[in-house]
């Protein structure tokens, strides 16, 4: 019995020669003369470090004009508090661009509810209460205005019975429905009662004097959709056109 290993005619291992293949290609075989040969692994330098790409913003920040940031100032010295508000965009006449919630006017004077409006109306309707409803009211109530009731700021209509947006749906209206005295006096701005003489001239004064600061200024007395309140709005009208009534 033979005790070498068997192993397939004709193959060439490193144990084993033939006379097909000498010592020495047995042995390069096994031990290759070239070390790059081997199968040991090659050195190779780290592939360059690449930068990460630069990233580019989805949007460009919004920039606020000039004009929106001057009216911003004067709100600020009438001692009115508000704040800014992300734009509005409800489709079709429906929006403002720089919205800001009036939420108290000089003096301390609230607002109730916070009015969402232009910077515009805000800076009309600040000033308005200033120079006119806050005196009128300390010189026939003797009193200071404690709070502004109003109904509607910004909300997207129409004008009833017609398809003409309302100045509401852009921010530039506000509807007010009565006023809080420091005293604890309500005033109700639908038509007095006949010998409510302080309350008609307090009301008849303060509309007459909104329409130094208002282009429209509606109120009892004009027609049954404004029967119960005053209508303040800053549309831009032709030839500067002021509708007081």
């Amino acid at each position: 019995m033979s005790l070498s290993p068997k192993v397939d005619v004709g193959t060439q291992t490193a144990s084993v020669v033939t006379a097909a293949a000498p010592v020495g290609r047995g042995l390069q075989a096994l031990v290759p003369s070239d070390p790059y040969m081997a199968g040991y692994p090659r050195y190779e330098p780290p592939p360059p470090v690449s930068q990460p790409p630069m990233m580019t913003p989805m949007y460009e920040p919004r920039v606020m004009p000039a004009e929106e940031v001057a009216c911003r100032q004067q709100l600020k010295r009438l001692g009115a508090v508000y704040r800014d508000l992300d734009p509005i965009n409800d489709g079709g006449s429906c929006r403002i661009d720089w919205p800001v919630q009036l939420i108290q006017l000089s003096g301390g004077i609230n607002m109730k509810p916070a009015a969402t409006v232009t910077c515009n109306m805000a800076l009309a309707f600040a000033s308005w209460t200033k120079d006119e409803l806050a005196p009128n009211a300390r010189m026939r109530y003797f009193s200071g205005v404690n709070t502004i009731h109003q109904g509607s700021s910004y909300s997207c209509r129409n004008i009833r019975g017609t398809r003409t947006a309302s100045e509401h749906s852009k921010g530039n209206a506000i509807d007010v429905m009565r006023i809080e005295l420091n005293s604890g006096r309500d005033i109700d701005v639908r038509k007095p009662g006949f010998f409510a003489f302080r309350q008609k001239s307090l009301l008849a004064n303060v509309r007459k004097g909104g329409c130094q600061y208002f282009n429209t200024v509606l109120g009892p007395g004009y027609d049954r959709d404004h029967a119960d309140h005053f209508h303040f709005d800053v549309k831009e009208r032709r030839n500067g056109y002021v509708a007081c009534r």
